[in-house]
């Protein structure tokens, strides 16, 4: 059903996304490689490389409802994100189990690549995003 790849990341919400950094810097020793604001999620992330995976550290920038979780809970782990395969098509055989879903459809995340979230209960209460990367346009060969 589902070609996952791998966790691509691991978002963790903060109210300050730079305070958040210099932490994960002086802690693990680690640096951002990206930072955007998300304009279709209003949030801001930064990305944080460990190994194949990366962390992610995301705050609100508008997002009432990433607002209203860090209000109620503080920061913290906030969703894990899939690498998969074909998201479409993973969405509708989702929907075709009645899989209770955030998107029916994919929306552009961070960057660039397509995503969508699970509602968390159809994974007892952890949240998570599904992510199709952006393709990078590959040279074709001659013959």
């Amino acid at each position: 059903m589902l070609k996952i790849k791998k966790i691509d990341h691991v978002a963790v919400a903060v109210t300050d996304v730079d305070e958040a950094l210099a932490r994960y810097r002086q802690i693990l020793g680690i640096e951002a490689t990206d930072r955007e604001v998300v304009a279709s999620q209003r949030t801001e992330a930064a990305l944080l490389p460990l190994g194949e995976t990366c962390l992610e550290l995301i705050s609100p920038k508008g997002n009432e409802g990433l607002q209203k979780f860090l209000e109620k809970r503080g920061p913290g782990l906030h969703h894990i994100a899939i690498e998969i395969e074909g998201i479409e098509g993973a969405l509708a055989a989702l929907k075709a189990l009645n899989i209770p879903l955030i998107d029916e459809t994919p929306r552009i995340g961070a960057r660039g690549h397509k995503v969508a979230f699970l509602h968390p209960k159809a994974t007892g209460g952890v949240l998570v995003e599904l992510v199709e990367p952006a393709h990078e346009a590959h040279p074709t060969e001659h013959d």
